[in-house]
């Protein structure tokens, strides 16, 4: 556009009408933009806020990164190009686990579990310290080796910690048959103790998960070197994203590599509903948006009388198209500015004072306040869709008043 179609365009928008309803039309053109922006960008906050709440929830127990095989159940721990991701400076904890299920035994009550074997190294890997809310973490003392419990498995059981009784673990003999004689022979079992009970807020891992040392659980599940996954602890200057790729890269197709936000299922559905909702706002702002439609048809009626005055000065329709196309534009860039700065302060208000409450009494949830998390790709989308539909909008009555120029000129000639 040339500056002197910019120039026109926006003497046009604050000049006084001879109708008040091009101004009515306009300044609601300008506000449902605004609107609709600001709820784009306060929605997409919210999910990202909740994204990071229960990522962080999460992380207490689960890796940074966390690699698994695409076929099968185990990984060779043995294997050099395994062995050699410990070796890299931005790792910082190199741990293979087992987790397998199994059945546990306390007294008279029984339960399946899932059967976590870590090494040594676990706590410097986890917070695991951070969330048990009884006895004290431990996986062996040098003697004797220990299980950690969720709450929910010791609660169905009935286990305290410390427990002067052990729960019995058993699971299938991997290698061997069954023997329909003795089907007791059939199966690996092994008596432990109890050393603490941990909380997580996490019902996945709560009702089903027991810790316990990673050699226990191989002998349990017959593996020498095998570990069903490895569980990674990055450097404090590593980023995340960026040491997950190269693991990618370099492990190829025959290994899932996955951050510990992406470990879990419920990120991929969050991450649907975010952009599902993101879609049908986009719907609503397109339906915004066409009030600019409306505006722009109606300020052509009214500037009749400039637009011959122009063409007598000269002015060829691709300018005067130029003028109207540039109107709608400001219109949308408006809105979309307005909308913007208002979701960003928003934004910052919830986050920094939470204004809008999740429930009346505190503590009635995890968080009090409506959790938000702005982020600059989300921004930069929204606004692209918001300009981009501004020009799609206002490209429509200019490419109309452009043909409608040149018939009445075909007509004259």
């Amino acid at each position: 556009m040339s500056r002197l179609s910019r120039k026109i365009a926006w003497r046009y928008l604050f000049s006084k009408k001879s109708h008040s309803a091009i101004n009515a039309i306009s300044i609601v053109s300008v506000c449902g933009v605004a609107i609709t922006t600001l709820a784009l960008i306060c929605t997409l906050s919210v999910y990202n806020g909740f994204t990071e709440l229960i990522g962080s929830l999460y992380s207490q127990i689960d890796p940074q990164i966390k690699i698994t095989p695409q076929q099968g159940k185990t990984i060779d721990t043995n294997d050099r190009a395994i062995e050699q991701i410990a070796e890299w400076p931005e790792i910082e904890v190199f741990s293979p686990v087992i987790e397998e299920n199994a059945l546990c035994l306390y007294k008279e009550r029984q339960r399946p579990v899932l059967v976590k074997g870590v090494p040594d190294n676990y706590t410097r890997l986890s917070h695991i310290q951070d969330i048990v809310s009884g006895g004290t973490f431990q996986l062996n003392d040098g003697r004797i080796d220990y299980v950690s419990l969720g709450i929910g498995v010791a609660g169905q059981l009935g286990v305290v910690a410390n427990s002067p009784y052990p729960v019995e673990l058993y699971a299938p003999n991997r290698l061997g048959k069954v023997n329909l004689a003795n089907p007791s022979q059939s199966f690996n079992g092994r008596r432990i103790f109890v050393a603490s009970i941990f909380c997580s807020n996490q019902a996945v891992y709560d009702d089903q998960l027991v810790i316990l040392p990673l050699s226990v659980a191989r002998e349990m599940f017959s593996y020498t070197s095998e570990a069903t996954a490895i569980e990674l602890q990055l450097a404090p200057s590593a980023d995340e994203n960026k040491v997950a790729k190269k693991l990618r890269e370099y492990l190829g197709d025959n290994y899932r590599v996955a951050t510990h936000i992406e470990q879990n299922e419920w990120y991929k559905w969050v991450q649907i509903e975010k952009w599902i909702t993101f879609l049908i706002l986009s719907f609503i702002l397109m339906i915004a948006t066409f009030n600019v439609i409306g505006a722009l048809s109606m300020l052509i009626i009214d500037k009749k009388r400039d637009i011959d005055t122009l063409q007598n000065l000269g002015a060829d329709d691709r300018l005067i198209s130029k003028i109207f196309l540039a109107e709608g534009w400001f219109i949308s860039a408006i809105g979309a500015g307005s909308g913007l700065i208002l979701g960003v302060l928003l934004c910052y208000l919830q986050q920094e004072y939470g204004l809008l409450k999740l429930g009346s009494s505190e503590g009635m949830f995890i968080t009090d306040a409506y959790p938000v998390k702005l982020e600059f790709f989300d921004t930069l989308a929204v606004t692209l869709v918001v300009l981009l539909m501004g020009f799609v909008t206002a490209w429509y009555p200019a490419k109309f008043l452009r043909k409608r120029l040149l018939a009445a000129k075909s007509n004259r000639e």
